[in-house]
């Protein structure tokens, strides 16, 4: 506990500074405060089926604390800082990846703690910019995200400009100098190391909205030194009878990198598309999904989702957090329930297979089979506690014949609780 303690009494000292500079100046550095917190407990227990490692038991909290005021009393200039915690209650049962547990299966949540947030923003009409650290989530965090699923949640330090001047339409470009949280960046190929996190990284975003059913987003994200992904994804809301239909449409493209860091260029040739339909019928929801990252050939490389959020993708288990060399193919489908009262609960099943042959894990021959998951989850808010919900999480991936990976279980149970305080 004495992380979180002392992260607690940072933010409160860092609050009594601004409230006593403001006393002693008469000036108002930051008022209206909001704080925001979330306290997030957690058990996962992951068998990866190596016989090199014991199972792991991880038992980590979250707390995370943010307070936002008004900045100099300046209409539309406001400022935030935060901070997140991770505990793990002097567990070590498992390999945290920075713990030296290494006899343990991996749950990549190390204990830390570390500024989450500290940002000016200034709004004025149409238009905010943004300087500082904070968090960045695109679309659905394919490509750029915050992995907040785990507890050390990504952040970016960056300057943006973000507009909605024109009806309908949303404008970004960032400049992202720094990427914090999350241990490594997916993909990276070991160019940013284990605790470098500079980067030079330009982000540029357009959503045009049509109407419900036309969503229309283009994008291009320079990484530097890495590659460049631009694309297009076409989305929407559709509704027949008492059903009601949601779809994705989208295709990716990865070439050489523009920007760059350690006077680096990276070299890319890639390709991406994900196909997606899904249905809400009465609470009954359902969806069919199709997703393609090319693999490696020759000059060409596998597609990489380096700033993404990617254990929202291609099974929980999070056996293809980066994708093999032949590429991946995820053919999945949904079904679940959701009501009032009831919650959610969702089962998933993928069917993974290569983009091109690969050798197979036995030494002989060549074959595409990556093998297949299933994942299902149940999430439902506590009763009597204002802003608490509960989740039982599953995933249990079976081997195929290449990629040389193993059957893996995962199991998690979390309660999570967000609060607001003015």
């Amino acid at each position: 506990m004495k992380k979180i303690t002392m992260s607690a009494v940072a933010l409160t000292a860092i609050m009594g500074s601004f409230s006593s500079v403001s006393a002693a100046d008469g000036i108002n550095i930051l008022d209206d405060l909001v704080l925001d917190g979330q306290i997030r407990p957690r058990f996962e227990m992951v068998d990866d089926n190596n016989p090199a490692t014991k199972n792991a038991n991880a038992y980590t909290a979250r707390t995370k604390l943010k307070v936002t005021g008004k900045l100099l009393g300046v209409d539309g200039l406001s400022a935030s800082v935060g901070i997140i915690s991770v505990n793990d209650f002097g567990s070590n049962t498992y390999n945290s990846t920075s713990n030296s547990q290494t006899d343990y299966a991996i749950v990549a949540d190390p204990e830390k703690a570390m500024i989450s947030n500290a940002e000016v923003n200034y709004k004025v009409g149409d238009t905010l910019l943004h300087a500082g650290r904070g968090q960045v989530n695109l679309d659905n965090q394919r490509f750029i995200g915050t992995v907040g699923w785990r507890q050390l949640e990504r952040s970016y330090d960056s300057v943006f400009v973000a507009n909605n001047s024109i009806n309908n339409l949303s404008l970004l470009a960032a400049w992202v100098y720094g990427v914090q949280g999350v241990k490594s960046l997916a993909g990276d190929n070991g160019l940013y190391g284990e605790n470098t996190y500079d980067t030079n990284t330009v982000l540029l975003h357009a959503a045009y909205t049509v109407n419900d059913a036309l969503k229309i987003t283009a994008y291009d994200y320079m990484i530097a030194s890495l590659h460049d992904t631009y694309g297009i994804a076409l989305t929407g809301k559709v509704k027949v009878d008492s059903a009601a239909l949601t779809y994705r449409a989208e295709y990716a493209v990865q070439k050489d990198a523009t920007m760059e860091i350690h006077n680096e260029k990276g070299k890319a040739d890639a390709s991406y598309y994900n196909l997606d339909l899904g249905a809400n019928i009465s609470g009954i929801l359902a969806g069919v999904n199709y997703e393609f990252l090319s693999g490696a050939s020759g000059t060409e490389t596998a597609f990489a989702c380096t700033l993404g959020t990617n254990h929202k993708f291609n099974g929980w288990a999070d056996q293809f957090l980066a994708t093999p060399t032949g590429g991946l193919i995820d053919a999945n489908v949904r079904l679940g329930y959701k009501a009032k009262g009831f919650g959610k609960l969702l089962a998933v099943y993928h069917d993974f297979s290569a983009d091109t042959a690969m050798t197979l894990d036995t030494g002989s021959g060549t074959g595409d089979d990556l093998g297949s998951e299933f994942d299902v989850v149940y999430v439902n808010k506590i009763p009597g506690v204002n802003g608490l919900t509960g989740m039982l999480k599953y995933a249990d991936y079976s081997k195929g014949t290449v990629g040389g990976k193993n059957d893996k279980q995962v199991f998690w149970a979390m309660l999570d609780y967000k609060f607001s305080t003015k």
